[in-house]
């Protein structure tokens, strides 16, 4: 960015990781049924860092609402455990040696709207994201601007653009968001 240019492709790209992301994440509340991508969220903490689950076991559905994770590390199957609870997922797991079962539960009500709250959150973290994909951009724009690297013009237009692509992936992220909702909440 010292050159004077600035590359609002870069920071819309950026805003698009954040909503890949969130997309991710829906795909992961899933509504009454098991489905292994349900678990793709789910970090663990193994080996000094976060992980994906998938990196340190198999997931299968062997029935409709039953899924088994199958951990290779026997010394990881607690961290495996706990990171599922914590999951926010509402699932529970039986644990027979290196052998996860988690039974996925009847989506009741409560069930449901707990679903929504977590597809909330997840919405608000991408949006939070997108925000700070702006405040970045923005910053950079000012500070070419007071390098003399581009015109206060350059940089009000600059800080017009960025604004328009957040605006649109927030946009984006609220229509993803509804469309989650009505799919947990449609019986």
């Amino acid at each position: 960015m010292s050159t004077g240019s600035f590359d609002l492709n870069e920071l819309k790209r950026r805003m698009q990781g954040a909503i890949q992301s969130l997309k991710h994440e829906l795909g992961g509340l899933r509504t009454g049924r098991a489905s292994a991508s349900m678990l793709e969220p789910v970090q663990v903490e193994a080996y000094g860092s976060h992980m994906p689950l998938n990196q340190l076991a198999t997931v299968s559905v062997p029935e409709p609402r039953l899924l088994s994770v199958q951990v290779w590390d026997k010394s990881m199957v607690h961290a495996v455990e706990k990171a599922i609870v914590n999951s926010n997922l509402g699932l529970s797991p039986a644990t027979e040696g290196q052998v996860l079962r988690l039974r996925i539960p009847e989506l009741n009500e409560e069930r449901r709207k707990e679903l929504v709250k977590v597809a909330h959150k997840y919405a608000e973290a991408a949006r939070v994201a997108v925000r700070h994909v702006r405040r970045d951009g923005i910053d950079a724009a000012k500070k070419l601007e007071k390098n003399h690297e581009i015109s206060e013009d350059d940089e009000k237009r600059i800080a017009a653009d960025i604004q328009k692509a957040t605006d649109a992936s927030i946009s984006e992220i609220d229509q993803l968001l509804a469309a989650k909702e009505k799919e947990v909440l449609t019986v």
